[in-house]
């Protein structure tokens, strides 16, 4: 049985690079730490809020990498001359990739109350409509 693939339709016309959009999206970082959520703030704004307790504004990056959004944390560890009765809160480090459709610019970034919020914004689309000429061959 062969894979179906968006070329395999005939009248989508240079959608490959979706398809491998959508297969980039699935490799993009399925584990579950940390939460998020993802809200439409606008018709044409969006705000990704991860829950990040116990990080740092230093302890994080946030980075566009080829029309990736990446977002990393790594914590210190200062347990050097502590010792722990109990150790429940782990320093852990991670990183979650979204990725951008084209036009998606990624605003500011702030942190509050062990929340991250990074913002969004899609440029309004454009209606346009071309004439194409028939000419005799």
């Amino acid at each position: 049985m062969s894979k179906l693939t968006l070329g395999s339709y005939p009248h989508l016309l240079g959608f490959e690079q979706l398809e491998r959009l959508l297969e980039r999206s699935a490799k993009a970082g399925n584990e579950g730490y940390p939460p998020y959520n993802i809200e439409q703030t606008s018709d044409f704004s969006y705000r990704i809020t991860l829950a990040v307790a116990g990080f740092a504004e230093e302890d994080l990056s946030i980075t566009i990498e080829d029309r990736q959004l990446v977002i990393r944390g790594r914590q210190r560890d200062d347990s050097e001359g502590r010792i722990f009765l109990h150790r429940g809160i782990a320093a852990r480090q991670f990183q979650r990739m979204f990725v951008l459709a084209d036009g998606v610019e990624v605003g500011e970034a702030i942190i509050e109350n062990g929340l991250l919020h990074v913002d969004l914004s899609r440029a309004v689309p454009e209606t346009v409509v071309q004439k194409i000429n028939i000419r005799k061959g």
